[in-house]
């Protein structure tokens, strides 16, 4: 079976060194007088190929703008540009378009398909990309995430760290330029999440990709190259974490 593609071979290479760069985004909720400010202003930029943290305590703000950094929620104000593409200019659909084969996501809640397969769960939205080789591509990924002996169980077959690693190998599959990690261990005890985040940090290494990772968790957040401190919707700040 094939190796996972290389770094050389990675989508990184067909684009510019800035990511994403945002500028003075804002999200509100509702309407005055019950308006609620979410985001305040946010500007960033991140590079291709960074690992970077985003700190802070919930109700900060962290989750929203990974929602808008892909696509899945719209700002209330300012600009948002990804992998060359201003997320502003696009339509749902065209934003769909955008996220597939670009971002990886991996949440808390694993949303594996419980009627699918491990293999399946991969395997399929490959599938439904247009991907020629998306059952040998999903078998290894599994492989890459120490599953290649469980290719044929199905979620509730699986602890919760191997529910996680199918989620991981779901995100890796399309080889996206951007993974974005949300509370990725939550769901899981201290050291079945330590395994899972070695695993993320290793395959991220060896993809070359840019890991985005939600946390409230500072020892989680000082394995990042990057942490970005998050609190009432505005960036208290940017610091690189000394290696």
């Amino acid at each position: 079976m094939a190796s996972p593609a290389s770094p050389s071979s990675s989508p990184l290479s067909r684009i510019d060194s800035a990511l994403i760069d945002v500028r003075n985004v804002t999200l509100s909720l509702g309407r005055a007088p019950a308006q609620v400010q979410i985001l305040r202003g946010i500007d960033l930029t991140v590079r291709a190929g960074e690992s970077v943290a985003l700190l802070g305590p919930s109700g900060s703000g962290k989750s929203s703008l990974m929602a808008i950094l892909t696509g899945l929620e719209r700002p209330s104000g300012g600009r948002v540009q990804v992998a060359g593409l201003d997320f502003g200019s696009l339509d749902e659909d065209r934003l769909a378009m955008a996220r597939r084969g670009r971002i990886g996501i991996v949440l808390q809640a694993f949303h594996l398909l419980p009627t699918m397969t491990a293999l399946e769960n991969v395997a399929v939205p490959l599938e439904l990309a247009g991907v020629g080789d998306a059952f040998d591509r999903a078998a290894q990924e599994l492989a890459a995430v120490g599953l290649a002996e469980r290719l044929r169980h199905y979620p509730a077959q699986l602890s919760g760290g191997e529910q996680q690693r199918v989620a991981i190998a779901r995100a890796l599959a399309p080889q996206p330029m951007l993974i974005f990690a949300d509370e990725p261990t939550g769901n899981l005890d201290t050291a079945t999440g330590a395994e899972i985040m070695d695993l993320l940090f290793a395959r991220h290494a060896q993809a070359g990709t840019t890991l985005f990772v939600i946390t409230h968790d500072p020892r989680l957040a000082e394995r990042c190259q990057r942490v970005i401190t998050l609190g009432d919707g505005r960036i208290l700040s940017d610091r690189l974490h000394a290696e």
